[in-house]
């Protein structure tokens, strides 16, 4: 790492992976250290992990019990 903060990657990791000037990366950091990937990665990598997942069902049922928890309140 530079004194400004800058990594530089390597031309063949660079060209291995595709990475081109203008490519948007993440850098994650995680509790064994620091993980850098695209954004086009990283947005695979949440859409895997959400598959099979009714999110928006999940946030309905939060959202209808935290209305009914406010109903049971006021009425009492």
């Amino acid at each position: 790492m530079g004194e400004r903060g800058r990594v530089v990657i390597p031309a063949e990791i660079r060209e291995r992976h595709g990475l081109k000037p203008g490519t948007r990366l993440v850098l994650v950091e995680r509790e064994d250290g620091l993980v850098l990937m695209t954004a086009d990665d990283m947005l695979e990598r949440i859409r895997e992990n959400c598959r099979g997942h009714d999110l928006v069902g999940s946030l309905l049922a939060d959202r209808r019990a935290e209305a009914a928890r406010d109903v049971a309140e006021l009425e009492s």
